[in-house]
């Protein structure tokens, strides 16, 4: 289950998020420094922005306009300031080896911007080779917080400047939208609804993340499904935690019939499902192979050149018959000690195609968490929301729940999803998100957040 601020009393619109994508702000050239404006200074290697905490310099998790954050950018001779948004006259700086916040008149206080390809760049001290950097991994943990002032040249001394005005263009026509250009609507544990079987134990039963079938939610325009798989005598069973105590669950492979059998009658439509996934790779084979049909959609995009190539277009996927891509949150790591990749047999590892959000905004009820990180990133595992390679844009699932799903709450965040997406989770990722997962998607209105972001791309 990805289970998981105060909610803002005034939501953004779907208008004003449409509105942003018709008034983009000014790109920055590949080997330019950007323009006059304002910015998050976020890392190449974490995806964490620069944030002034009590005049310490840190990297923290991307939180839109609050924790101080954002930094306007100008000149300042042949070198530049960045200054705090929210403290006019303060300044990132530095205190020798140490990040720092000082007076925007301190010599302490100018960066040299240097382009370091990508969309990246260098803030180094005028006159010497030291720069603005993340400080190295301690054994077992991860990143410091502070930031440094030393002669790095990897990515941990290099930045994104990444505006807080989103630079947009119009989207394509449908026939040329990429996959990595469209949204979809995304129900998060799709199977725990209560309507096609049981899905948890007493009690917790009582709080299902969705209250309609996997036909329905088709039907309502859902096309993106996080399903929970177990192993039990009888295969791969959907349940919450663990199947102990579920009366009827149901079959992996009978939901992915459902959706087959929907791709069959609507062959101009494109589905992915999420696999939270805890069973061997040999009994996930076995019941993929009940699905009737499945190797007619199965779209393989590691047979099809797109980490060379980027993304196709939607409509020529759903023309050659590629319309339900399935993705596994298993590492290839763990599959082939066992002695079977999952991607054998169609299932892509998640972590190598996308990149995703945490997956909790907190506790049912009360204050939630807006801040926008990845679920990938800790010391073991390094994969920042930010991650692009050459030709290749990872697909960005936005996680946008609870660790419970209460009715109420639910509507009241899925009516803010436009919001979230544009002020938080858009920036930290430096790219729209492809999914956006939601509990209860019959409330809130979420479709409309889905459709604002359907009207432009980014970058």
């Amino acid at each position: 289950m990805r289970t998981p601020h105060a909610l803002l009393t005034t939501a953004v619109t779907t208008a004003a998020l449409a509105a942003a994508a018709v008034a983009p702000a000014p790109a920055a050239g590949a080997d330019a420094v950007p323009p006059p404006g304002t910015y998050y200074v976020q890392s190449a290697a974490t995806g964490l922005n620069a944030a002034d905490s009590a005049g310490t310099v840190e990297q923290h998790r991307p939180r839109g306009d609050e924790d101080h954050q954002q930094w306007n950018l100008r000149a300042d001779g042949a070198a530049h300031l960045l200054e705090s948004t929210d403290r006019p006259g303060s300044c990132l700086g530095r205190d020798g080896d140490r990040a720092r916040t000082v007076a925007c008149t301190s010599p302490d206080a100018p960066w040299r911007i240097s382009p370091a390809g990508a969309d990246r760049f260098t803030l180094a001290v005028p006159g010497t080779d030291r720069r603005l950097t993340v400080a190295p991994k301690a054994p077992g943990a991860g990143h410091p917080a502070p930031l440094a002032v030393g002669t790095g040249t990897d990515d941990l001394a290099t930045w994104y400047l990444t505006p807080v005005g989103p630079v947009t263009h119009p989207v394509p026509p449908q026939d040329r939208r990429t996959l990595d250009q469209v949204t979809f609507l995304t129900a998060h544990n799709a199977y725990a609804n209560g309507v096609d079987g049981g899905f948890a134990p007493p009690f917790v039963n009582l709080f299902p993340n969705q209250t309609r079938g996997i036909e329905r939610q088709l039907a309502d325009g859902v096309r993106g499904f996080m399903l929970d798989i177990h192993q039990t005598p009888d295969g791969a069973i959907l349940c919450h935690n663990s199947c102990t105590l579920v009366s009827r669950p149901v079959a992996l492979w009978v939901d992915l019939q459902r959706i087959v059998d929907f791709l069959r009658a609507h062959p101009d439509q494109f589905v992915t499902v999420f696999l939270e996934d805890y069973v061997d790779p040999g009994v996930l084979r076995a019941e993929l192979a009940r699905v009737r049909g499945l190797s007619d959609v199965l779209y393989r995009p590691d047979r099809t050149g797109v980490r060379e190539n980027g993304w196709p277009a939607v409509a020529d996927l759903t023309a050659a018959g590629h319309r339900l891509l399935i993705f596994t949150d298993r590492s290839r790591a763990a599959d082939r000690a066992a002695g079977l990749t999952r991607d054998t047999f169609g299932v892509m590892y998640q972590r190598e195609w996308t990149v995703e959000n945490h997956w909790s905004m907190g506790p049912g009820v009360g204050a939630s968490d807006w801040s926008c990180y990845s679920r990938w990133y800790d010391e073991d595992t390094g994969i920042p929301l930010t991650r692009t390679e050459p030709g290749f844009r990872p697909l960005f699932v936005m996680n946008h729940f609870r660790d419970t799903a209460i009715a109420s709450t639910a509507g009241t965040d899925n009516s803010k999803l436009a919001d979230r997406a544009r002020r938080f989770c858009q920036p930290a990722a430096r790219k729209k998100p492809n999914y956006l997962a939601v509990d209860r998607y019959d409330l809130g209105d979420p479709a409309s957040a889905v459709a604002a972001l359907n009207t432009y791309t980014y970058p």
